[in-house]
Protein backbone atom coordinates (compact mmCIF):
# COMPACT_ATOMS: atom_id res chain seq x y z
CA UNK A 1 0.00 0.00 0.00
CA UNK A 2 0.92 3.48 -0.20
CA UNK A 3 1.56 5.81 2.84
CA UNK A 4 2.20 9.33 2.21
CA UNK A 5 4.77 10.54 5.20
CA UNK A 6 4.78 14.33 6.11
CA UNK A 7 8.36 15.16 7.47
CA UNK A 8 8.28 18.35 9.85
CA UNK A 9 11.85 20.04 10.21
CA UNK A 10 11.89 21.12 14.08
CA UNK A 11 14.35 23.81 13.19
CA UNK A 12 12.87 25.55 10.30
CA UNK A 13 9.44 24.76 10.35
CA UNK A 14 9.41 22.96 7.30
CA UNK A 15 7.23 20.26 5.99
CA UNK A 16 8.32 17.58 3.06
CA UNK A 17 5.77 15.45 2.11
CA UNK A 18 6.89 11.56 0.51
CA UNK A 19 5.32 8.56 -0.85
CA UNK A 20 6.43 4.97 0.30
CA UNK A 21 5.83 1.52 -1.08
CA UNK A 22 5.17 -0.45 1.88
CA UNK A 23 2.91 -1.56 4.29
CA UNK A 24 3.85 -0.34 8.12
CA UNK A 25 3.63 3.05 9.26
CA UNK A 26 7.56 1.85 10.72
CA UNK A 27 8.76 1.00 7.05
CA UNK A 28 7.30 4.20 5.78
CA UNK A 29 9.52 6.00 8.50
CA UNK A 30 12.56 4.31 7.38
CA UNK A 31 11.70 4.39 3.41
CA UNK A 32 11.32 8.25 3.65
CA UNK A 33 14.77 8.95 5.51
CA UNK A 34 13.71 10.45 8.60
CA UNK A 35 16.25 12.67 10.78
CA UNK A 36 16.49 13.04 14.33
CA UNK A 37 15.51 17.03 13.70
CA UNK A 38 12.24 15.38 12.09
CA UNK A 39 8.78 14.49 13.42
CA UNK A 40 6.89 12.61 10.90
CA UNK A 41 3.08 11.79 10.36
CA UNK A 42 1.94 9.01 8.05
CA UNK A 43 -1.11 8.81 6.12
CA UNK A 44 -2.09 5.77 4.07
CA UNK A 45 -3.47 6.64 0.66
CA UNK A 46 -6.25 4.22 -0.84
CA UNK A 47 -9.02 4.28 -3.66
CA UNK A 48 -8.71 7.47 -6.06
CA UNK A 49 -5.71 9.34 -4.31
CA UNK A 50 -3.73 6.03 -4.47
CA UNK A 51 -4.02 5.20 -8.30
CA UNK A 52 -3.62 9.18 -9.08
CA UNK A 53 -0.11 8.87 -7.01
CA UNK A 54 0.94 5.33 -8.36
CA UNK A 55 0.27 6.97 -11.73
CA UNK A 56 1.98 10.45 -11.93
CA UNK A 57 4.61 9.33 -9.42
CA UNK A 58 8.09 7.83 -11.27
CA UNK A 59 8.44 4.40 -11.21
CA UNK A 60 12.29 4.40 -9.88
CA UNK A 61 13.76 1.83 -12.26
CA UNK A 62 17.63 1.97 -13.61
CA UNK A 63 18.46 5.47 -12.38
CA UNK A 64 17.37 4.31 -8.95
CA UNK A 65 18.75 1.43 -8.72
CA UNK A 66 22.07 2.68 -9.76
CA UNK A 67 22.12 5.41 -6.65
CA UNK A 68 20.99 2.52 -4.29
CA UNK A 69 23.94 -0.05 -4.99
CA UNK A 70 26.66 3.10 -5.33
CA UNK A 71 25.02 4.42 -2.15
CA UNK A 72 25.56 1.17 -0.54
CA UNK A 73 29.00 0.38 -2.41
CA UNK A 74 30.40 3.35 -0.84
CA UNK A 75 28.73 2.73 2.76
CA UNK A 76 29.91 -1.11 2.88
CA UNK A 77 33.60 -0.11 1.85
CA UNK A 78 33.42 2.07 4.58
CA UNK A 79 32.27 -0.75 7.10
CA UNK A 80 28.48 1.00 7.81
CA UNK A 81 26.81 -1.94 8.89
CA UNK A 82 24.61 -3.13 6.12
CA UNK A 83 21.11 -2.78 7.71
CA UNK A 84 22.47 1.36 8.62
CA UNK A 85 24.18 1.64 4.52
CA UNK A 86 20.68 0.85 3.01
CA UNK A 87 18.79 2.95 5.31
CA UNK A 88 21.28 5.65 4.35
CA UNK A 89 19.96 5.30 0.92
CA UNK A 90 16.48 6.46 1.38
CA UNK A 91 17.04 10.17 0.14
CA UNK A 92 18.70 9.39 -2.80
CA UNK A 93 16.06 7.20 -4.58
CA UNK A 94 13.31 9.32 -5.45
CA UNK A 95 10.30 6.59 -6.19
CA UNK A 96 8.20 5.64 -3.64
CA UNK A 97 8.53 1.83 -5.03
CA UNK A 98 12.37 1.89 -3.85
CA UNK A 99 11.66 3.99 -0.71
CA UNK A 100 9.87 0.48 0.32
CA UNK A 101 12.26 -1.84 -1.18
CA UNK A 102 14.90 -0.08 1.12
CA UNK A 103 12.52 0.04 3.83
CA UNK A 104 11.76 -3.90 3.66
CA UNK A 105 15.46 -5.03 2.98
CA UNK A 106 16.70 -3.12 5.94
CA UNK A 107 13.58 -4.69 8.14
CA UNK A 108 14.95 -8.48 6.71
CA UNK A 109 18.16 -8.15 7.53
CA UNK A 110 17.48 -6.79 10.86
CA UNK A 111 15.65 -9.97 11.15
CA UNK A 112 18.58 -12.24 10.40
CA UNK A 113 17.78 -12.29 6.74
CA UNK A 114 20.89 -12.21 3.70
CA UNK A 115 20.79 -9.05 1.54
CA UNK A 116 20.70 -11.85 -1.90
CA UNK A 117 17.52 -13.18 0.16
CA UNK A 118 15.75 -9.85 0.95
CA UNK A 119 16.43 -8.67 -2.85
CA UNK A 120 15.23 -11.83 -3.99
CA UNK A 121 11.41 -10.63 -2.97
CA UNK A 122 11.44 -8.24 -5.62
CA UNK A 123 12.12 -10.49 -8.70
CA UNK A 124 10.64 -6.79 -10.81
CA UNK A 125 13.49 -4.56 -9.48
CA UNK A 126 16.05 -7.00 -9.08
CA UNK A 127 17.04 -9.42 -12.12
CA UNK A 128 18.12 -13.14 -11.20
CA UNK A 129 22.09 -11.82 -12.35
CA UNK A 130 22.21 -8.94 -9.18
CA UNK A 131 20.35 -11.75 -7.00
CA UNK A 132 23.34 -14.26 -8.07
CA UNK A 133 25.77 -11.34 -7.94
CA UNK A 134 25.28 -10.71 -4.68
CA UNK A 135 24.97 -14.65 -3.33
CA UNK A 136 28.34 -14.42 -5.13
CA UNK A 137 29.27 -11.91 -2.65
CA UNK A 138 28.30 -13.13 0.44
CA UNK A 139 29.66 -16.37 0.12
CA UNK A 140 33.57 -14.60 -1.18
CA UNK A 141 33.41 -11.65 1.24
CA UNK A 142 33.16 -9.81 -1.41
CA UNK A 143 30.33 -7.74 -0.97
CA UNK A 144 31.11 -4.02 -1.48
CA UNK A 145 33.43 -4.92 -4.94
CA UNK A 146 30.24 -6.20 -5.89
CA UNK A 147 27.62 -3.38 -4.99
CA UNK A 148 30.12 -1.45 -6.59
CA UNK A 149 30.79 -2.98 -9.87
CA UNK A 150 26.48 -3.25 -9.91
CA UNK A 151 26.26 -0.04 -9.55
CA UNK A 152 28.65 1.63 -11.82
CA UNK A 153 26.76 -0.46 -14.62
CA UNK A 154 23.70 0.98 -14.24
CA UNK A 155 24.89 3.71 -13.86
CA UNK A 156 26.92 3.83 -17.71
CA UNK A 157 22.98 2.07 -18.72
CA UNK A 158 21.65 4.90 -17.00
CA UNK A 159 23.94 7.43 -19.57
CA UNK A 160 23.34 5.97 -22.22
CA UNK A 161 20.08 5.86 -21.91
CA UNK A 162 19.62 9.37 -20.87
CA UNK A 163 21.18 10.24 -24.19
CA UNK A 164 19.46 8.50 -26.12
CA UNK A 165 15.70 10.10 -24.72
CA UNK A 166 17.65 13.35 -25.58
CA UNK A 167 18.11 12.77 -29.03
CA UNK A 168 14.81 11.61 -29.29
CA UNK A 169 13.38 14.98 -28.18
CA UNK A 170 13.45 17.00 -31.08
CA UNK A 171 11.66 14.08 -33.47
CA UNK A 172 9.06 13.24 -30.85
CA UNK A 173 7.86 17.09 -30.44
CA UNK A 174 7.86 17.54 -34.14
CA UNK A 175 5.70 14.32 -34.63
CA UNK A 176 3.26 15.54 -31.89
CA UNK A 177 3.21 18.98 -33.97
CA UNK A 178 2.49 17.43 -36.87
CA UNK A 179 -0.39 15.39 -36.00
CA UNK A 180 -1.87 18.61 -33.92
CA UNK A 181 -1.71 20.49 -37.39
CA UNK A 182 -3.87 17.64 -38.58
CA UNK A 183 -6.62 17.70 -36.02
CA UNK A 184 -6.86 21.80 -36.23
CA UNK A 185 -6.74 21.25 -39.55
CA UNK A 186 -9.87 19.01 -39.58
CA UNK A 187 -11.51 20.88 -37.02
CA UNK A 188 -11.57 23.98 -38.90
CA UNK A 189 -10.12 24.34 -42.34
CA UNK A 190 -11.61 21.00 -44.13
CA UNK A 191 -15.48 21.53 -42.41
CA UNK A 192 -15.25 24.74 -44.40
CA UNK A 193 -14.42 24.06 -47.54
CA UNK A 194 -16.02 20.28 -48.13
CA UNK A 195 -19.63 21.98 -47.96
CA UNK A 196 -18.24 23.45 -50.92
CA UNK A 197 -16.56 20.56 -53.02
CA UNK A 198 -19.91 18.52 -51.59
CA UNK A 199 -22.23 20.87 -53.27
CA UNK A 200 -20.09 21.08 -56.43
CA UNK A 201 -20.28 17.32 -57.02
CA UNK A 202 -17.31 16.88 -58.48
CA UNK A 203 -14.55 13.78 -58.12
CA UNK A 204 -12.03 14.34 -55.21
CA UNK A 205 -8.60 13.22 -54.73
CA UNK A 206 -8.54 10.41 -52.44
CA UNK A 207 -6.34 12.05 -50.06
CA UNK A 208 -9.43 15.08 -49.82
CA UNK A 209 -11.54 12.23 -48.80
CA UNK A 210 -9.79 10.88 -46.48
CA UNK A 211 -8.93 14.34 -44.99
CA UNK A 212 -13.21 14.94 -45.39
CA UNK A 213 -14.49 11.11 -43.77
CA UNK A 214 -11.71 11.97 -40.75
CA UNK A 215 -13.24 15.52 -40.17
CA UNK A 216 -16.46 13.83 -40.25
CA UNK A 217 -15.54 11.17 -37.54
CA UNK A 218 -13.54 13.96 -35.43
CA UNK A 219 -16.59 16.22 -35.42
CA UNK A 220 -19.03 13.93 -34.45
CA UNK A 221 -17.28 11.98 -32.24
CA UNK A 222 -14.60 13.92 -30.54
CA UNK A 223 -13.69 11.34 -28.04
CA UNK A 224 -12.00 9.29 -31.03
CA UNK A 225 -8.99 11.23 -30.17
CA UNK A 226 -8.73 9.61 -26.96
CA UNK A 227 -7.87 6.38 -28.66
CA UNK A 228 -4.50 7.10 -29.49
CA UNK A 229 -3.83 8.55 -26.00
CA UNK A 230 -5.03 5.48 -24.05
CA UNK A 231 -3.11 3.23 -27.05
CA UNK A 232 0.15 4.64 -26.29
CA UNK A 233 -0.32 5.03 -22.82
CA UNK A 234 -1.11 1.42 -22.74
CA UNK A 235 1.98 1.25 -25.61
CA UNK A 236 4.64 2.82 -22.68
CA UNK A 237 3.46 1.64 -19.81
CA UNK A 238 3.62 -2.16 -21.26
CA UNK A 239 6.98 -1.43 -22.93
CA UNK A 240 8.71 -4.03 -21.42
CA UNK A 241 6.23 -6.76 -21.20
CA UNK A 242 6.12 -6.49 -24.99
CA UNK A 243 9.56 -6.06 -25.77
CA UNK A 244 10.39 -9.19 -24.05
CA UNK A 245 7.85 -11.44 -27.12
CA UNK A 246 9.91 -13.27 -29.19
CA UNK A 247 8.36 -11.95 -32.43
CA UNK A 248 8.82 -8.51 -31.25
CA UNK A 249 12.19 -8.91 -30.45
CA UNK A 250 12.94 -10.14 -33.97
CA UNK A 251 11.23 -7.62 -35.28
CA UNK A 252 13.58 -4.98 -33.91
CA UNK A 253 16.95 -6.94 -34.60
CA UNK A 254 16.46 -7.33 -38.08
CA UNK A 255 14.94 -3.23 -38.39
CA UNK A 256 17.49 -0.96 -40.00
CA UNK A 257 20.02 1.13 -37.33
CA UNK A 258 17.24 -0.36 -34.84
CA UNK A 259 18.36 -3.50 -35.23
CA UNK A 260 22.28 -2.51 -34.40
CA UNK A 261 21.09 -0.75 -31.14
CA UNK A 262 19.10 -3.98 -29.93
CA UNK A 263 22.26 -5.60 -30.68
CA UNK A 264 25.11 -3.91 -28.94
CA UNK A 265 22.99 -2.74 -25.85
CA UNK A 266 21.95 -6.60 -25.18
CA UNK A 267 25.46 -7.94 -25.70
CA UNK A 268 27.20 -5.50 -23.45
CA UNK A 269 24.67 -6.16 -20.54
CA UNK A 270 25.31 -10.01 -21.35
CA UNK A 271 28.76 -9.89 -21.48
CA UNK A 272 28.95 -7.46 -18.11
CA UNK A 273 26.80 -9.91 -16.64
CA UNK A 274 29.12 -12.81 -17.70
CA UNK A 275 32.39 -11.27 -16.75
CA UNK A 276 30.37 -9.32 -13.16
CA UNK A 277 29.45 -13.87 -12.38
CA UNK A 278 33.61 -14.93 -13.11
CA UNK A 279 35.20 -12.30 -11.37
CA UNK A 280 32.84 -13.22 -8.56
CA UNK A 281 33.88 -16.28 -8.13
CA UNK A 282 30.44 -18.38 -9.63
CA UNK A 283 31.19 -21.66 -11.31
CA UNK A 284 31.70 -21.24 -15.61
CA UNK A 285 28.38 -23.20 -16.19
CA UNK A 286 26.29 -21.43 -13.38
CA UNK A 287 27.46 -18.16 -14.38
CA UNK A 288 26.63 -19.13 -18.24
CA UNK A 289 22.55 -20.28 -17.03
CA UNK A 290 22.39 -17.21 -15.04
CA UNK A 291 23.45 -14.42 -17.87
CA UNK A 292 21.40 -16.61 -20.38
CA UNK A 293 18.30 -16.50 -18.10
CA UNK A 294 18.95 -12.80 -17.59
CA UNK A 295 19.95 -11.82 -21.21
CA UNK A 296 17.61 -9.15 -22.57
CA UNK A 297 17.38 -10.79 -26.21
CA UNK A 298 16.19 -14.23 -26.83
CA UNK A 299 19.43 -14.16 -29.73
CA UNK A 300 21.66 -14.09 -26.53
CA UNK A 301 19.91 -16.02 -24.32
CA UNK A 302 20.34 -18.78 -26.91
CA UNK A 303 23.70 -18.07 -27.23
CA UNK A 304 24.71 -18.44 -23.72
CA UNK A 305 22.69 -21.31 -23.01
CA UNK A 306 24.27 -23.35 -25.93
CA UNK A 307 27.75 -22.57 -24.90
CA UNK A 308 26.50 -23.58 -21.81
CA UNK A 309 26.26 -26.96 -23.19
CA UNK A 310 29.59 -26.70 -25.24
CA UNK A 311 31.47 -26.26 -22.14
CA UNK A 312 29.72 -29.16 -20.19
CA UNK A 313 30.76 -31.70 -23.48
CA UNK A 314 34.39 -29.94 -22.31
CA UNK A 315 34.98 -27.78 -25.08
CA UNK A 316 37.07 -24.71 -23.80
CA UNK A 317 35.20 -21.42 -24.03
CA UNK A 318 37.21 -20.12 -26.87
CA UNK A 319 35.93 -23.37 -28.89
CA UNK A 320 32.65 -22.77 -27.70
CA UNK A 321 32.18 -19.13 -28.88
CA UNK A 322 33.28 -19.85 -31.97
CA UNK A 323 30.68 -22.48 -32.89
CA UNK A 324 27.84 -20.33 -32.06
CA UNK A 325 29.48 -16.96 -33.16
CA UNK A 326 26.61 -16.23 -35.77
CA UNK A 327 24.16 -15.10 -33.19
CA UNK A 328 26.64 -12.16 -32.39
CA UNK A 329 26.08 -11.08 -35.86
CA UNK A 330 28.83 -9.37 -38.14
CA UNK A 331 31.14 -8.79 -34.78
CA UNK A 332 31.23 -13.01 -34.25
CA UNK A 333 34.43 -13.34 -35.53
CA UNK A 334 35.90 -10.55 -33.66
CA UNK A 335 34.40 -11.28 -30.28
CA UNK A 336 35.68 -14.81 -30.98
CA UNK A 337 39.25 -13.81 -31.54
CA UNK A 338 38.92 -12.18 -28.06
CA UNK A 339 37.95 -14.70 -26.22
CA UNK A 340 40.96 -16.94 -28.07
CA UNK A 341 43.47 -14.85 -26.44
CA UNK A 342 41.52 -14.83 -23.44
CA UNK A 343 42.24 -18.37 -23.38
CA UNK A 344 46.24 -18.50 -23.83
CA UNK A 345 46.38 -15.57 -21.22
CA UNK A 346 43.76 -16.95 -19.07
CA UNK A 347 42.15 -13.52 -18.58
CA UNK A 348 38.47 -14.12 -19.37
CA UNK A 349 37.50 -11.69 -17.05
CA UNK A 350 39.21 -8.77 -18.30
CA UNK A 351 38.45 -9.64 -22.19
CA UNK A 352 34.90 -9.77 -21.15
CA UNK A 353 34.49 -6.35 -19.48
CA UNK A 354 36.78 -5.24 -22.49
CA UNK A 355 33.79 -6.31 -24.90
CA UNK A 356 31.29 -4.94 -22.66
CA UNK A 357 33.34 -2.12 -22.92
CA UNK A 358 33.57 -1.52 -26.84
CA UNK A 359 29.88 -2.37 -26.44
CA UNK A 360 28.91 0.80 -24.45
CA UNK A 361 31.02 2.81 -26.13
CA UNK A 362 29.86 1.93 -29.45
CA UNK A 363 26.39 3.17 -28.08
CA UNK A 364 27.47 6.18 -26.20
CA UNK A 365 28.82 7.15 -29.98
CA UNK A 366 25.25 6.25 -31.73
CA UNK A 367 23.92 8.06 -27.94
CA UNK A 368 25.54 11.28 -28.99
CA UNK A 369 24.74 11.23 -32.81
CA UNK A 370 21.36 9.84 -32.92
CA UNK A 371 19.72 13.15 -33.05
CA UNK A 372 22.03 13.84 -36.32
CA UNK A 373 20.59 10.47 -37.58
CA UNK A 374 16.96 10.81 -36.83
CA UNK A 375 17.11 14.57 -38.35
CA UNK A 376 16.84 13.60 -41.80
CA UNK A 377 14.12 11.39 -40.64
CA UNK A 378 12.29 13.62 -39.21
CA UNK A 379 12.50 16.30 -42.10
CA UNK A 380 11.50 13.57 -44.43
CA UNK A 381 8.39 13.07 -42.20
CA UNK A 382 7.18 16.54 -42.05
CA UNK A 383 7.60 17.44 -45.72
CA UNK A 384 5.53 14.46 -46.28
CA UNK A 385 2.69 15.28 -44.19
CA UNK A 386 2.96 18.75 -45.34
CA UNK A 387 2.97 17.64 -48.94
CA UNK A 388 -0.30 15.39 -47.59
CA UNK A 389 -1.99 18.76 -46.25
CA UNK A 390 -1.44 20.84 -49.63
CA UNK A 391 -3.00 18.02 -51.87
CA UNK A 392 -6.09 17.33 -50.16
CA UNK A 393 -7.08 20.78 -49.29
CA UNK A 394 -5.83 22.84 -52.55
CA UNK A 395 -5.72 20.32 -55.30
CA UNK A 396 -9.80 20.72 -56.03
CA UNK A 397 -9.66 24.31 -55.71
CA UNK A 398 -7.29 24.07 -59.16
CA UNK A 399 -10.22 22.36 -60.31
CA UNK A 400 -12.92 24.68 -59.45
CA UNK A 401 -13.02 26.27 -63.02
CA UNK A 402 -13.73 23.43 -64.45
CA UNK A 403 -16.73 22.09 -62.64
CA UNK A 404 -18.20 25.43 -62.25
CA UNK A 405 -17.50 26.56 -66.13
CA UNK A 406 -18.28 22.95 -67.19
CA UNK A 407 -15.91 21.78 -70.01
CA UNK A 408 -16.20 23.35 -73.02
CA UNK A 409 -13.51 21.81 -75.70
CA UNK A 410 -15.71 19.42 -77.43
CA UNK A 411 -18.77 22.41 -78.44
CA UNK A 412 -18.67 23.24 -81.96
CA UNK A 413 -18.47 26.89 -82.14
CA UNK A 414 -22.04 28.39 -83.20
CA UNK A 415 -22.58 28.79 -86.96
CA UNK A 416 -21.76 32.47 -88.65
CA UNK A 417 -24.79 34.99 -88.96
CA UNK A 418 -25.89 34.76 -92.66
CA UNK A 419 -26.17 38.62 -94.19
Amino acid sequence: MLKKVSLNNINTGRTTHLMVDTDTDEKAICGAGKAANETAKITTLGGLDETIQRVTGSSGGLADRAALFCGVARCLERNISTIKSFELQANRVKSARYRGIIAEVAHQISIGEKISDALEKFPEAFGSEIVALIKAGEESGRLPEVFKQIGTSQKKTVAIIKKLKKGMIYPGIVTFLGFAVVIVMAYTLVPAVSKLYRDLGATLPLATRVMMKLSDVLIASPYVLLIPVAFFYVLFKNWGKITKKRAVQKVFIHTPSVGNIVRMSSASVSFRCLALLLESGVRISTALQITSDSAPHFYYKNFFANIKEHINDGLSLPESFLMESHWLGKEGRTITGIMEIAGETGSATEMLDEIADDYEDELDSIANQIDKVMEPVTILFLGTLVGFLVYAIYSPIFNLSKVMLGDNKDKKPPAAARP
